[in-house]
């Protein structure tokens, strides 16, 4: 099974930026937690991180060509607003998890509204870097129990 993480905008930031909501991990550890939970599931995690909306479109497209089983999504501010990323996430036939370290119910009032969660099996937010291992934990369960998005 093969599963591909997704971290959109300023998610490189981790650890530097906003230490309130979203603690001192780096993306890089993360991606490592991400990867010892695959290991331990035996299944296959890529992650990926970019700043460009184009560039995230592009991705979403090659998993789509690639047929990716599942896909972890945290698309940061794009969430909110990005209908591209949003209708490239729609073309795929694999089911998709949304993550957020912080619990995006309980900030700003922009923040409450997700694109993502009506084409999303579920979203997981507020449990800091757990909220990706709950999300790939998901996301496994979702392919393994044949659930459909």
């Amino acid at each position: 099974m093969n599963v591909l993480v997704l971290h959109g905008i300023n998610l490189n930031m981790f650890g530097k930026r906003d230490p309130t909501h979203y603690g001192t991990i780096t993306l890089a550890e993360i991606d490592a937690q991400l990867q010892a939970l695959g290991k331990e599931l035996e299944v296959t995690v890529e992650c990926f991180q970019t700043n460009s909306e184009a560039a995230m479109c592009e991705r979403i497209h090659k998993a789509f060509a690639d047929k990716v089983d599942a896909v972890l999504i945290n698309a940061g501010a794009w969430t909110h607003y990005s209908y591209g990323i949003r209708d490239a996430l729609s073309i795929l036939k694999a089911p998709i998890v949304e993550v957020h370290m912080s619990n995006i119910h309980a900030r700003e009032e922009f923040r409450h509204h997700s694109v993502v969660a009506g084409i999303a099996k579920g979203q997981i937010c507020g449990f800091g870097v757990d909220s990706y291992l709950l999300g790939l934990r998901a996301a496994v369960s979702a392919v393994s129990g044949g659930a459909k998005r």
